[in-house]
């Protein structure tokens, strides 16, 4: 623990470093001490950023402004404006939240809560309360064109942004208190302001299923409402009239921070305990799954998957595995251990442990009570949202429209967890907190994170339209990878 703390103490006076050297510079626009920006045979006058959470600015768990104000359009579109041809550059537009802890109410009811800050041993909610009201509503159109959470479907749907469809539970409430009237749909708004540059990140179909399960978020893909019809749609009515844009492929959520930190046995008991529960739970389940495989309705396979065993030292976690031969019929629930081919969500660890009923201390969350699904992803899962994602992957690379270029975020993304992200003097790594790149919810970017993206992006913009944006002199360390409690 005291080696985690000086980490973040040395990180925390790095930054204060970084915020005393920068002072001066900041007086001086950055162009002007490098080179002029020019936009080649693009025009970034009127620049337009669709997305989800990523293209949003959602860092350490929910959006609040400074993230907004850090997102890679933001960035990008302050260096677009530079561009010395672009004399009549549309001002990018933010519909900004009101205030730094994140969250956002629907009716005075929370929806989504505060942001995380690092409180020397983890991911913590900072203190407070959400201010944004969904109704509350401040019309656009918005340059930034991003939302958290927002399915590929959502950007063409109707009654995406209504009041009516918040209050059926059908729409975005980022949406709803941005967009420009009750009718219109988030591609609409886009096409509204005659983008002449449009970049499109195609939402979190992905992100949504690892975060909140299957059940929540399932991965369509196909059909008049999944998400390749999102995709489709919203690039049809943006190319019909915006000469030139950038879309982006899609991470794997499974590679993140959020999946590849909390072991997938997190839970230590000691001699004692692994005994009662052996004793209390797992004789009883073991001895019907036993009978189950006598009588030929489960396999020698399943059983030894199935099989529970406590012992002393490190557990894996109880949960219930719905992709199991359904024994319900002979009182067996579908409970199993986790194991090394399963994967534990940071946002569930808090979790582990919690006794929710003082008044039954073996009720314990993920010993004796099992882990909710949007807690774990199973191998089936994983495989799930891995073979999906390469269809998807692979229909998008195909459905870019003339005239504009395919964004490998996905490639940046392993890049981050393998060899680890090279941008300026930075190596930016997949480990939470000191890695760099992930914020502390442990999938979206850090603010630096997002400095990186848009940084890799305008190499890309440059190499398809001859501009020189990536060398306007962005230094990404300008950039922070954490925030304080209070700000």
């Amino acid at each position: 623990m005291k080696i985690l703390n000086n980490k973040y103490l040395l990180l925390s006076m790095a930054l204060l470093v970084f915020t005393a050297c920068d002072e001066d510079e900041d007086s001086i626009p950055y162009a002007e001490q490098y080179i002029e920006v020019t936009s080649g045979d693009a025009d970034f006058s009127s620049y337009v950023a669709m997305g989800g959470s990523i293209t949003a600015g959602v860092t350490d768990g929910s959006l609040f402004m400074a993230g907004q104000m850090n997102s890679y359009p933001n960035i990008m579109a302050g260096v677009m404006a530079q561009s010395i041809e672009n004399t009549d550059y549309a001002p990018f537009t933010i519909p900004y939240v009101d205030d730094n802890v994140g969250g956002i109410n629907v009716g005075g009811n929370q929806f989504w809560g505060p942001r995380f800050f690092f409180d020397g041993a983890g991911p913590a909610q900072v203190s407070g309360t959400p201010s944004t009201e969904a109704t509350n509503v401040v019309p656009g159109p918005y340059s930034n064109l991003a939302f958290p959470f927002a399915s590929a479907i959502s950007y063409v749907a109707p009654g995406v942004g209504s009041l009516e469809g918040l209050a059926a539970g059908l729409a975005n409430p980022w949406f709803v208190r941005a967009a420009s009237n009750n009718n219109a749909s988030m591609v609409g708004d886009a096409l509204t302001q005659q983008p002449t540059f449009v970049t499109f990140e195609p939402g979190n179909d992905f992100f949504n299923y690892a975060l909140t399960g299957r059940f929540v978020s399932p991965l369509e893909l196909e059909g008049p409402t999944g998400m390749l019809a999102g995709v489709v749609g919203t690039l049809q009515a943006l190319s019909a009239s915006v000469p030139n844009g950038v879309i982006t492929n899609l991470p794997d959520p499974t590679n993140t921070a959020t999946f590849n930190t909390v072991p997938w046995n997190p839970v230590p008991l000691d001699a004692a305990t692994a005994g009662l529960l052996n004793a209390q739970l797992a004789a009883p389940y073991n001895g019907g799954l036993a009978a189950a495989q006598a009588f030929g309705l489960v396999s020698a396979e399943e059983v030894a998957l199935r099989t529970l065993n406590a012992v002393e030292g490190q557990n894996g976690l109880l949960i219930v595995d719905f992709d199991l031969t359904d024994l319900s019929a002979l009182g067996l629930p579908s409970f199993r251990l986790t194991n090394a081919n399963d994967r534990v969500s940071l946002l569930s660890a808090a979790n582990i442990g919690v006794v929710p009923d003082p008044t039954n201390p073996l009720g314990i969350v993920g010993v004796t009570i099992p882990m909710p699904d949007a807690a774990i992803l199973t191998a089936t899962e994983i495989d799930e949202i891995q073979t999906k994602l390469a269809t998807a992957n692979a229909a998008i690379a195909a459905s870019v429209p003339n005239g504009w270029a395919l964004f490998d975020l996905h490639g940046l993304y392993n890049e981050v967890v393998t060899t680890g992200l090279q941008v300026d003097d930075y190596t930016m790594t997949g480990d939470l907190v000191f890695g760099g790149f992930f914020g502390l919810d442990g999938i979206h970017p850090t603010s630096r994170g997002s400095a990186a993206i848009s940084k890799r992006m305008m190499e890309a913009i440059d190499a398809t339209w001859g501009s020189n944006l990536s060398e306007s002199g962005l230094e990404i360390g300008d950039y922070p990878t954490n925030y304080p409690a209070s700000m």
